[in-house]
């Protein structure tokens, strides 16, 4: 195949028919395409290969290996949670979460529209009813103002999100949910270790969730965890997690041989996946600089542009340290999100938008969700596009993506 970086320089031919020119005739030049500019890359930062080594030759490559308690330890001790369990993804820790709930047909489940499926279909799958709350139009978190008017005689649980690692406003939620003597669940999903008010989130909820998928801050590929505050999930949690069995008294030596006590799945992870995870864990202030560095450069470069042109970037409340998780613009019109998602990747820099509300899908419109119920989520849907945002995304490619987007007119 031919170098065009190394073709040389064709001139134009010139056409002639009795020392008249007709026509010139050139050949095109080969155009070299710009480096493409991916959404997200996940990456390693030194120990993820050593460590999974280190597991193939420990021999325990199923869940509950070594690397699981030492990431389990980890976060526990980080956030001071009385209880961290790793599963194979933040849909597990969720689901986990309606098992240990009991929640059944008939119940109801408050959680904001705009969010991943994942969020409702947790409790769904158990017969319960999603109720969708609208977002706060600056945090896009859910609207604590609207709380109360969705709570009924069946509701069980708020499902806080905490969207883009900013956390929701914990003190009128949990003041809420205490009032109505409901269960707060965090889908801390994109937030772990941002904090609201110098205190860590996951630790609010009686059960938080989080992900480790490659999207996320720190990955392992596919994983997740589930968080407990509540002492008296302890037991039960770990019993669900092992198939319904208590596998974990007969490893602790507590009974002599381990039985079916009550219902769960297999929501273990692989030692393997959680040597890769603990090489994260451990990387977690090189890691979240990184982000912090790529977060910042795309604010101080874009806040003006943006200004100029009516559009929106992030702009956390003060009493919330993020998560540095992704980093977006909220634009004037879904014609100009369009239009900006397609100059992007015209000049080779993935940008995407985000979730579509739940309450206007095929599957919550089944459950009540209507056109106009959550006005901010369907405004925000329409107009939000993430830049890329990874690790190691270099300063040079922030460049040449800021140039993209401020060259761009809404």
């Amino acid at each position: 195949m031919k170098n065009f970086a190394s073709t040389p320089t064709l001139q134009p031919a010139v056409a002639k028919t009795n020392g008249t020119t007709l026509f010139p005739t050139a050949y095109p030049q080969p155009r070299t395409k710009p480096r493409a500019i991916p959404f997200n890359q996940p990456s390693t930062e030194g120990q993820e290969l050593e460590f999974m080594e280190e597991a193939v030759r420990k021999g325990q490559l199923c869940g509950n290996g070594p690397f699981m308690g030492l990431c389990q330890t980890w976060i526990e001790s980080m956030l001071g949670v009385g209880k961290a369990l790793l599963t194979t993804s933040c849909t597990d820790a969720l689901e986990m979460s309606a098992i240990l709930l009991n929640i059944k047909p008939g119940d109801e489940v408050i959680l904001p529209s705009f969010t991943f499926v994942s969020t409702a279909n947790a409790f769904v799958l158990h017969g319960a009813r999603p109720v969708f709350a609208d977002i706060r139009p600056d945090t896009l978190n859910l609207d604590e103002k609207g709380l109360e008017s969705l709570i009924g005689p069946r509701t069980r649980a708020v499902v806080a999100v905490h969207y883009a690692g900013v956390g929701c406003e914990m003190e009128a939620l949990q003041s809420i949910v205490d009032k109505w003597r409901l269960v707060l669940i965090e889908d801390n999903a994109h937030g772990f270790l941002g904090q609201y008010r110098d205190r860590f989130l996951s630790t609010f909820g009686a059960l938080s969730t989080l992900s480790f998928h490659e999207t996320k801050n720190f990955t392992c590929g596919e994983g997740g965890a589930l968080l407990i505050n509540d002492e008296s999930f302890f037991e039960r949690a770990e019993i669900i997690r092992e198939k319904g069995t208590n596998r974990k008294l007969f490893l602790d030596g507590q009974v002599d041989a381990y039985t079916w006590v009550d219902v769960g799945s297999s929501f273990l992870p692989s030692d393997l996946l959680a040597a890769f995870l603990y090489a994260q864990l451990l990387a977690s202030g090189v890691i979240q600089a990184k982000r912090r560095n790529v977060w910042n450069y795309y604010h101080d470069h874009l806040r003006g542009w943006a200004l100029e042109h009516q559009v929106r970037v992030p702009s956390p409340p003060s009493h919330c340290e993020q998560s540095w998780h992704m980093f977006y613009l909220m634009m004037p019109t879904p014609e100009s999100r369009r239009r900006l998602i397609a100059h992007l990747k015209s000049q080779g820099i993935q940008a995407v938008f985000h979730y579509l509300p739940l309450h206007l899908s095929k599957m919550g419109q089944k459950f009540g969700g209507r056109p106009g119920m959550c006005p901010v989520a369907e405004w925000a849907s329409e107009r939000l596009v993430r830049l890329p945002f990874h690790n190691n995304l270099s300063e040079t490619d922030q460049e040449r993506i800021v140039e993209a987007v401020r060259e761009f007119r809404p």
